[in-house]
């Protein structure tokens, strides 16, 4: 036996690990097998010059062209394989429920920590600007790791990454500069991921560019600039994939935008469409904003969105208008600002939308999970979207048509009484106190078939509106923030079990949920542990104590026949497995 390593790609561009335990021996040829290179010394300049190129492509460079058609056709991420994770979400349908059952009710106990992998230099990548200062305390990778054919992808801050899913080997790097002059998150280095298809893989930038690299090599394929102007934009999304584009939002909302979604080809980065979430004057939806829209209103789309193969559309939410408090300006709903939009995804154009929350005064946009399913629901067959949102009501809509089928609060809600039957808010009058300050976040969720129950995140925690003259000092008790994993019946909406979380409530910590087939659901607390629950009734089977903070959601993958479990924790990416 050797100390030797060896990853081989087979003429499919798979790749194979071969640990040292997976061989035997290793023969050396005499010499090689390549026949003798016979060539003038020109002719060697000029193949010296064209194996350069091939090395990378500096940040900024312009296009470099297609790529060789082959690698992961979009029908396998339309329909993983058991064992895949090809999409932020791992299903193009939003939900984090996965069919793997190696690790299970009965052994989950045994999990212990395989890998960590730790972002090299993250320190390096991130601004030393006063608004990061501010919010380093809250800093921590939020991206979930995808994982095809034995390679798992991750980001960092200006960072991707490219691992051994076995080992956590890193195989490749790229890395490029921060943008300068930036805010909001992007400023922070966030960013939740990458897309992939084909030979490449996708991810958005600080500065809102989309970029495509080479699975493989990580080398740089395409890049474009996506807003037309620099204005706030920033981009902190994981693309979705949907047929041969490449589908991406922007952030900075809170800091005056107007915001899109947009697609590009996937084989050269092509503009195919865009679609404003602020109207142009003129247009219908701008009578809801007085008939006169701003240029900055905000709606920013900053989180991925979802796809039904089926009916061929395209899900994804919109932010907060802008400024967020200060609604002097901005008479009427102010669409399509805290919504959901059913867009065809060929075009851009519109099949419905649903606000959930207009003229919201309040920062609760509707930047939280679109999860899709399809099930009975009182008594019949439906295409549902399941949606837990900020302003604190959890919706089933019926996602042919965005009609609401319910609308109930998951935790206290003080400013409406409920959700009407046209689908708007029932205002109650302004008591000083709004309940909820966040119901929840852009943190994931999940539905089980088995259970069918919805996971979800859910924050209590009340603002106190002040006017101005006026003054208030300290809270009742009852008003400390309270974070819960709390189930939900999609029937009813009725709270089913919850686990109260350990550790401080506040601050910008949404990590998600990770259900499975076999009756377990995965999340991390906002104490740092990684737990393991039995998803019929929230009992606790495993937890393991990582000593730091995560802000992410967990994923599993196979690799060569054995079930993981990842996360990103701090500047890390731990993976368990079973003994």
């Amino acid at each position: 036996r050797t100390n030797f390593e060896i990853v081989v790609q087979d003429l499919k561009g798979q790749f194979h690990f071969l640990q040292a335990n997976d061989i035997s021996a290793v023969s050396e040829e005499k010499k090689s097998l390549m026949s003798p290179l016979k060539a003038t010394p020109d002719e060697l300049q000029n193949l010296i010059a064209y194996l350069s190129q091939l090395t990378g492509v500096k940040p900024g460079a312009a296009k470099i062209g297609p790529s060789k058609p082959g690698g992961i056709p979009f029908s396998r991420i339309a329909h993983p394989r058991l064992g895949d994770w090809l999409t932020y979400n791992g299903e193009l349908s939003g939900n984090r429920y996965n069919e793997l059952t190696q690790i299970n009710t009965t052994n989950v106990n045994q999990l212990r920590l395989e890998w960590i992998f730790t972002v090299p230099l993250w320190k390096q990548f991130l601004p030393e600007t006063a608004y990061f200062i501010e919010n380093m305390k809250y800093f921590g990778l939020e991206v979930t790791p995808l994982v095809v054919d034995g390679l798992m992808y991750v980001t960092g801050p200006h960072q991707a990454f490219a691992l051994d899913a076995l080992t956590g080997r890193l195989i490749w790097e790229y890395s490029r500069a921060r943008a300068p002059a930036l805010v909001g998150d992007a400023a922070l280095g966030t960013n939740r991921g990458m897309a992939v298809l084909g030979d490449k893989a996708f991810m958005t930038t600080d500065d809102a560019h989309l970029i495509a690299l080479n699975r493989t090599t990580g080398k740089l394929e395409w890049e474009v600039v996506m807003p037309e102007e620099a204005m706030h934009y920033g981009s902190t999304v994981a693309p979705l994939v949907v047929k041969d584009m490449v589908i991406a939002g922007v952030s900075g909302g809170d800091w005056g935008l107007r915001g899109f979604v947009a697609a590009y080809r996937a084989s050269d980065g092509k503009l195919v469409w865009w679609r404003w979430t602020i109207p142009d004057k003129g247009e219908p939806a701008a009578e809801s904003w007085g008939g006169n829209p701003p240029k900055t209103g905000g709606g920013a789309t900053w989180l991925t969105g979802s796809y039904d193969p089926e009916t061929d559309t395209l899900y994804w939410s919109t932010g907060n208008p802008f400024p967020d408090s200060d609604d002097r300006n901005r008479p009427g709903d102010n669409l399509y600002t805290d919504c959901i939009l059913a867009l065809n995804p060929n075009d851009g154009g519109l099949r419905w939308f649903y606000q959930v929350t207009p003229h919201d005064v309040r920062d609760w946009d509707a930047n939280a999970p679109l999860v899709l399913v399809d099930t009975k629901y009182q008594g019949r067959e439906r295409n549902l979207l399941l949606h837990a949102d900020k302003n604190g009501f959890f919706y089933v809509l019926d996602r042919t048509n965005g009609h609401v089928l319910l609308a109930k609060s998951f935790v206290r809600v003080t400013w409406a009484s409920g959700i009407g039957a046209d689908g708007r808010p029932q205002l109650l009058p302004e008591n000083g106190l709004v309940c909820p300050e966040e119901g929840t976040n852009w943190s994931s969720t999940a539905f089980s078939p088995e259970t069918r129950l919805y996971y979800v995140m859910a924050l209590e925690k009340c603002s106190v509106k002040l006017s101005a003259g006026r003054w208030r000092v300290g809270r009742p008790e009852e008003d400390a923030a309270k974070k819960y994993l709390r189930a939900l019946d999609i029937d009813s909406g009725k709270i089913v079990w919850e686990i109260p979380q350990i550790g401080p409530a506040e601050g910008k910590r949404h990590a998600g949920v990770l259900a499975s087939a076999s009756g377990l659901l995965f999340y991390s607390d906002p104490s740092g542990e990684i737990v393991g629950v039995d998803n019929r009734i929230g009992k606790t089977l495993w937890h393991f104590p990582t000593n730091g903070e995560s802000k992410a959601s967990p994923m599993t993958y196979m690799a060569k026949g054995k079930q993981f479990v990842g996360l990103a924790v701090g500047p890390n990416i731990l993976c368990f497995g079973l003994p």
